[in-house]
Order: structure tokens, then C-alpha cells, then sequence
């Protein structure tokens, strides 16, 4: 039966409230409030500091979400903030916007989060590596698609899986992501509860790194703090890609800013409690001890509940990373969709199916793409442009978000106007330079690799017009 679009195939609005707030916190409770407690220790920073460092990630990202949630009373279509771009400054910058999510962020994410899920279930359940005797071969010596085999075998299945499911209906992956994300902030709850009620000593903790960490002071300080919260951003990351459901969303222009406020201030509690309750069963100094490859996490839980607390909390982050993963693939290929509809995508990313009514084809290029990205095994430079590239396009949005409510375009009340857009503009490029200052290579492969999209619009704009 050919599986082709009908000319009046269209997306349906499935998503209420409930789903979209659960669709917001899904995609980003992932691992990082798990692992990014050690690496924040370690900048020197006392408890108050990094406890702050999570709350004022929180609300730079709650300000990007009312930022955005301007944009999103103008339009009830998918996309995201490509089509927020594209209302706001035309097609060109649109297509760069979108292009960057294209080939970089959200397959990027994809893979990242596919293969921290292999990571973990081989954690405990020790994986074969089936193509091991070809670990060695390289492609331009820095990538090797064969290491880690067995790893990336079973980050490809979960993306596979996923993307099956989430071709069946947007109702289907929707209810999945519910009960996904239900039992996160379950499992999480009992954690911070546990911890936060723990009164017991603490158990020493083996370690071949010392804790004679020196507290920064003066400028110093406010550049532990700073690497302190691109940590804590990591752990909020994604939940932009929460806005290219729009066309799914039931209400979209009073639901979206709502689900991205409720989920992100639901997020933002969790986080600083969970480190909260870190800190009341570890102290600073031992947390700081725990090797960098070790996840701070496991030793809580160690501590609290012993062995079982180590098996309880796998499962809780196999359930979190997994939830996460597939949150990603139910939100990124709209956004692809949605540059297909316009022309500035190949015109087969616009089909729907027609008897379930999804994006299949963007689907299915997520899947491959995210499988490639995933062998090559390339994620921390992936992972660190991802960051990069988001603040550089919430600074244009926060731009857009000023100018377009002075014009009169933005009708609705924007929260916190002026001062909020102003604030993530100024932070968005306070947070752009000094990550080209830092990180001056990984910037410059991530600013080659979105300007590589500049051709590529000419391309489409010209079979447009023919």
C-alpha cells in the first residue's frame, strides 16, 4: 500500500497541555543533573555557589522560553524557531537557523544521547564488541566507526526503535513520552527525598584524584561560576525543540508558553533540589574526590540505599536518557518538515503519512543521520557546538523579541519585557564570544559547517522561482 502524501494530509493537533509540559520536562531531564555535579565541584566553588549556578541557569533558560514564547503567539504552524526566524527576519537567516539544527544540533543530540543509552546499559549488562578486530581503522585518523561497537549497536536499535514508534501517530509517541517522563520525576522524587532526609555518616570514597582544590577568588571566581553554569546549560539544553510541535499542539499560541514556562520551573526545581540533596549526603570536599569519569550520582545513591541504590539509579537514568532520546525524535524532524513545506528543503521532508498523519520521512532521515553521527563517535565537539550554536541563534531571537514588540508586531504581553530579551541578548553574546575566545577551533568548525548552508539557500531560492 504506497504510504505517499495525499494533498490534504496534514499534521494533527493531538498534543494538550499536559503532553506538552510532559513533552518540555521529557526533553531535557536526560543525564546531565546526574554527571555535571563532580565537574562543578571541581571549579572550587563552594555548595551556595554551584546551587546557584543551577538556579541562575534555570532562569537565563526560563527567560529564553518567555523569549520565545513571544515569537510563538505569531505563528500556530510547526518549525520552531525556524519559522520564529523566518517571521522575524525573512527567509535568508531562517534557512541558516534551521540549517544549523539540520546538520549539526539535532542530529547531534540524537546520537549524543543514543549513545550515552548504550553506555549505561553496558555499565551493567557488560556488552561484546562484534566488530572489534576493525576498532583500529580510522577515517581521517580521528574517527573510528568500529570502536565501541557493541555500544553503538545498541544506540542505533533505541534510535530505530524510536523512530518506529514515533512514525505510528503523534498520540502514540505522545502518550509513550508521558509515561516516560511520569516515571522520571517519580524516580527522581524519591532520590531527592530520600536525600534530603539522609542523616547517616558517610562512607569513605576510593579515589585516585585529591581534593585540594584551590577556592577561586576574585575574577577567578566569576569564571569557575561561569564554567559552572555552561554545566548546568547542558542539563537544561533542548527544550527549544519543544516548539517545533506547534502544529501538533492543541491552542498552540496559549498552550506552547505555557508547557515551556510549567516544564522548564518544574525542571529548574528538580535540579536544585536534587543537588541539594547531593550535598546533604556527600560532602563538598569527597563529591570533588569522585573521579571525573564517574557519575557523582552513583555514589549518592551508594551511600543512601547501598548496592540497590546503584541498581535503582541506573535504571532511573536508563528511563531518563531514554525518555530524553526520544523526545528529541518526536520534536527535531517538524522542524524539517517545515522547511520543506516553505522550499528550503528537499521536497519529499514535507511528506505525511497518510494514514498516520507524521512526518515519516523526516523521521527516517533523523534516524539515519543521528546512526551516522553515532559511529563516528565524534560527540564531545558535537556536543560543545550544540551549546554554542543555540545561544548565538537565542541572542537573534531575543533581537527579534525588542524589535518586533516596539513595531507593535508581538500583541500579547511579553513577561519580564524589557528586561528580559535585554538580559538574553546580553548574555547570548557575552556566552558567544568568550566560547570563541575558549574553544576557538570547535567554534570555527561549527561556524564553517552553518555558513556551508549559505550556497545550499541560493540553491533552493533558484529552484523555487523555476
Amino acid at each position: 500500500m504506497n504510504d505517499q502524501i495525499k494533498p490534504e494530509a496534514s499534521l494533527k493537533r493531538t498534543f494538550g497541555l499536559f503532553a506538552s509540559t510532559l513533552m518540555v520536562v521529557g526533553i531535557v531531564i536526560g543525564s546531565g543533573v546526574f554527571k555535571k555535579i563532580v565537574p562543578m565541584s571541581q571549579t572550587g566553588l563552594g555548595e551556595t555557589a554551584i546551587l546557584m549556578a543551577w538556579l541562575l541557569a534555570g532562569v537565563i533558560s526560563l527567560f529564553a522560553a518567555f523569549t520565545v514564547s513571544a515569537l510563538a503567539s505569531l505563528t500556530e504552524e510547526s518549525g520552531g524557531l525556524y519559522e520564529y526566524f523566518r517571521l522575524s527576519y525573512g527567509d535568508f537567516l531562517a534557512f541558516i537557523s534551521g540549517w544549523a539544527d539540520f546538520i549539526i544540533i539535532s542530529p547531534a543530540a540524537t546520537a549524543a544521547l543514543a549513545f550515552l543509552f548504550g553506555e549505561i546499559i553496558n555499565s551493567f549488562i557488560p556488552l561484546s564488541n562484534p566488530l572489534d578486530q576493525w576498532k583500529d581503522l580510522s577515517i581521517g585518523g580521528f574517527i573510528f566507526p568500529f570502536e565501541n561497537s557493541g555500544v553503538k549497536l545498541v544506540g542505533i536499535s533505541a534510535i530505530v526503535i524510536l523512530t518506529g514508534i514515533n512514525t505510528l501517530g503523534s498520540r502514540e509517541s505522545g502518550v509513550l513520552n508521558s509515561i516516560i517522563t511520569s516515571a522520571k520525576i517519580l524516580g527522581i522524587s524519591v532520590l531527592i527525598i530520600v536525600g534530603l532526609t539522609y542523616s547517616g555518616h558517610v562512607a569513605e570514597i576510593s579515589s585516585t584524584l585529591t581534593s585540594s582544590i584551590k577556592v577561586p577568588e576574585g575574577m577567578l571566581f566569576f569564571s569557575a561560576f561561569f564554567a559552572a553554569m555552561l554545566s548546568a546549560f547542558w542539563a537544561y539544553n533542548g527544550w527549544e525543540t519543544a516548539t517545533n510541535i506547534s502544529g501538533e499542539i492543541v491552542n498552540p499560541k496559549r498552550n506552547l508558553p505555557l508547557a515551556l514556562t510549567i516544564g522548564l520551573s518544574i525542571v529548574a526545581l528538580i535540579y536544585t533540589l536534587l543537588n541539594y540533596s547531593y550535598f546533604n549526603v556527600l560532602s563538598l570536599e569527597q563529591i570533588r574526590a569522585i573521579h571525573s569519569n564517574e557519575i557523582g550520582a552513583f555514589i549518592v545513591a551508594e551511600t543512601l540505599l547501598g548496592n540497590f541504590g546503584k541498581i535503582l539509579l541506573i535504571v532511573l537514568l536508563v528511563i531518563c536518557v531514554f525518555g530524553a532520546l526520544n523526545s528529541t525524535i518526536v520534536t527535531s524532524p517538524r522542524k524539517f518538515y517545515r522547511m520543506a513545506q516553505q522550499g528550503y528543503l528537499f521536497s519529499h521532508l514535507q511528506k505525511v503519512h497518510s494514514r498516520f498523519r507524521t512526518p515519516h520521512v523526516s523521521l527516517r532521515y533523523m534516524m539515519v543521520i543521528g546512526c551516522i553521527m553515532l559511529i563516528s563517535g565524534s560527540f564531545d565537539m558535537l556536543t560543545n557546538m550544540v551549546i554554542f550554536l543555540n545561544f548565538v541563534l537565542y541572542g537573534f531571537l531575543a533581537f527579534a523579541v525588542l524589535r518586533l514588540k516596539r513595531m507593535g508586531k508581538i500583541q500579547v504581553k511579553v513577561i519580564g519585557y524589557p528586561l528580559v530579551p535585554m538580559v538574553l541578548l546580553l548574555f547570548s553574546i557575552a556566552l558567544t564570544f568568550n566560547t570563541i575566545w575558549v574553544q576557538p577551533k570547535q567554534s570555527l568548525v561549527g561556524i564553517i559547517l552553518v555558513l556551508s548552508g549559505v550556497p545550499v539557500y541560493y540553491y533552493f531560492k533558484k529552484k523555487k522561482k523555476v
